[in-house]
């Protein structure tokens, strides 16, 4: 019994040393949207966007729509001032984030979506480690931002309208000099049940990028004496 307490202390100093994760990147979009002058009230209306610096981490997003009059603006996000919003929706469209986890793996996802009562209900999260052939991970669905549930705002976060996405089993995203994360619109139903309609909007806030750093060899090294050294000490004394 006392060996298998041993082992167990030994597997809990490496499971706590694993399970560290660090933030590649996150697009709050308070500076990227000023910095990088290319969303927001003004935008001339167009298909795609691209070369929005993430706010923390290096990393670029883009979009992409087939409507030629889709309006980008940043109105506000989830507790924040500003949010990346565009109308003019039709299946296939897409944000689009992209970054480096060369030296990292176990890679995970956390922002928050909206819709207006017009704006699409449904996406898919696929991923891509090309930027052309692109795999779908899930679909999920965005809430009103409408009453009854609580519209967002500058100065409260809202839970309810943020997704986690773990994507550690999917080992083709570990340590690749790029990797490619889309939210794509998936259907014509609107997010209160009805049709998309032309004015409808969808906006995205918050969105991080983290991973879990991989360990040099002599990390590793380290690592492993210091853990026999540990269960060789609690042998000793026991």
């Amino acid at each position: 019994m006392k060996k298998i307490a041993s082992l167990s202390v030994v597997l809990a100093v490496f499971s706590f040393t694993a399970a560290k994760a660090d933030v590649i990147a996150d697009w709050t979009f308070q500076s990227s949207a000023s910095t990088n002058n290319i969303i927001g009230t003004g935008k001339t209306p167009g298909t795609t966007q691209s070369g929005i610096l993430a706010d923390l981490g290096i990393g670029t997003a883009s979009a992409s729509h087939a409507s030629a009059t889709t309006a980008w603006t940043i109105p506000a996000g989830n507790g924040s001032t500003n949010s990346w919003s565009s109308a003019y929706w039709a299946i296939g469209d897409y944000y689009q984030f992209s970054v480096s986890t060369l030296g990292f793996s176990g890679i995970t996802l956390s922002f928050d979506q909206t819709s207006s009562n017009t704006g699409p209900g449904g996406y898919n999260l696929a991923y891509s480690t090309d930027g052309s052939t692109f795999y779908n991970f899930t679909s999920y669905t965005v809430l009103a931002n409408a009453a009854p549930n609580t519209p967002w705002s500058v100065a409260i976060y809202n839970s309810a309208y943020t997704f986690n996405f773990n994507l550690s089993s999917i080992s083709a995203l570990n340590n690749q000099s790029t990797i490619f994360i889309r939210l794509v619109d998936n259907s014509t139903v609107s997010a209160n049940g009805g049709g998309v309609g032309t004015g409808g909007t969808d906006r995205v806030d918050n969105f991080l990028v983290s991973a879990s750093p991989v360990p040099e060899p002599s990390s590793l090294a380290l690592g492993l004496f210091g853990g026999c050294a540990l269960l060789a000490a609690l042998r000793r004394k026991s």
